[in-house]
């Protein structure tokens, strides 16, 4: 509980001390001393009766020391006059929309956007960060550190960003989101599916997004996404871990809550706001989530919804999805010779998505030698266990 109260806060505490004092990446470094501080002493004090304004007392005071520090005292001597002669800025604001935005700043690489809101706005720790992607602690600490270098480099300004660069700017955050979100339902490598404490997060951070911004179409969407796709998590795997597909999944053991918000959610985003790629995955969600079995899918609807999307927004993973939809509407041999037309696709080369793909319809045509083959192919090429797991137990199945 008091894990989940930090992370909650983290970014309510961050906002304020930039704006008193500036200087985004020694008050992130501030914060985090003290989300150490309240895990240590917390369990044995108890929490506060204003927990906020413990950790901002607390974060000020460090960051208020960090200033006068020998390192920093003649860099800085005109910053704190400065500071001394005004009117300090008031730290009852909750800036974690603009947070958000800055850590996503489009100087940064991915991997540094990722990580920088995940720390900073998400309240994980470094090593927390670390094991969720697998990597070393020092890898995610570079990371940070340079992201937070660039920032500073840039002279990246803590506001939210004016109305002509807000569109763009929301891409990229929505993008890190979904990133995040993505890396925790299936994980791109190691021994387990699924890592719930990206994924948690993910659905976290995009709730504040969209409070924030009611009227934004794809946020809901995303939202909405995450919720519909989320929902599934508890049949994905058997006891022992191995990946179960979305056709042999129990779907008594679904969030039923989860599957009514999401829902709900993206069909009153599609009456009132402009259609964007986010909406109509969520709407491709929604119609597998409302079938009671999986024969009873409407794979005619998923494929206009595809067919939307690649126009809206194509790119490998929507045309491999939409040779599925194809293949479930038209037939397997139909689905193979569009897979065949893929063959010359930089980004589908060697990925394991486009075997175990071939396989699937190989299958359902009848051809069990070559489905076997494809599906062992699949198997070597894919970094995740579970998915090797479901991929050679198919081979040995046929």
């Amino acid at each position: 509980m008091i894990d989940q109260l930090l992370r909650e806060l983290a970014p309510q505490i961050v906002g304020p001390l930039v704006r008193r004092y500036g200087g985004f990446d020694t008050c992130e470094d501030a914060v985090q001393e003290a989300l150490l501080a309240a895990s240590q002493q917390w369990p044995v004090d108890g929490v506060p009766s204003n927990p906020r304004s413990w950790l901002i007392t607390v974060a000020s005071r460090r960051r208020i020391e960090m200033l006068r520090s020998e390192a920093a005292r003649l860099r800085r001597e005109e910053t704190v006059a400065g500071l001394e002669s005004s009117e300090p800025a008031p730290l009852d604001v909750d800036d974690s929309l603009t947070l958000l935005f800055l850590c996503c700043h489009p100087s940064l690489t991915p991997p540094s956007q990722i990580a920088l809101t995940l720390r900073a706005v998400g309240g994980l720790t470094t090593g927390e960060i670390a094991r969720a992607f697998l990597v070393p602690e020092s890898t995610i600490g570079q990371r940070i550190s340079r992201a937070k270098a660039t920032i500073k480099k840039e002279g990246a300004e803590f506001r939210l960003p004016p109305a002509d660069e807000l569109p763009e700017r929301l891409t990229a955050v929505l993008a890190v989101l979904y990133l995040i979100f993505n890396e925790g339902y299936t994980a791109s490598s190691g021994e387990s599916l699924h890592r719930v404490e990206l994924s948690t997060e993910a659905i976290r951070l995009t709730r504040q997004l969209q409070a924030r911004l009611p009227s934004e179409g794809e946020v809901a969407g995303l939202l909405a996404l995450m919720l519909l796709t989320d929902a599934r998590r508890p049949a994905r795997t058997a006891p022992d871990g191995a990946l179960i597909p979305l056709p042999d999944q129990d779907r008594s053991l679904w969030l039923d809550d989860f599957v009514a918000e999401g829902t709900e959610l993206i069909s009153a985003t599609l009456r009132t706001a402009s259609i964007g790629p986010y909406q109509l995955q969520a709407a491709i969600a929604a119609v597998h989530d409302e079938a009671p079995r999986a024969e009873d899918t409407d794979w005619r609807q998923i494929l206009v919804l595809y067919e939307l999307l690649e126009t809206l927004s194509p790119g490998p993973m929507v045309s491999l999805n939409r040779i599925v939809a194809l293949a479930m509407v038209h037939g397997p041999e139909y689905g193979l010779e569009r897979l065949a037309a893929t063959a010359d696709d930089p980004a589908l080369k060697d990925h394991h998505r486009v075997e175990a793909v071939r396989a699937h319809l190989l299958e359902l045509s009848g051809d069990t030698t070559a489905a076997q083959a494809a599906y062992r192919l699949a198997a070597r090429q894919t970094l995740s266990a579970p998915e090797q797991q479901y991929l050679l137990a198919r081979a040995d199945s046929l």
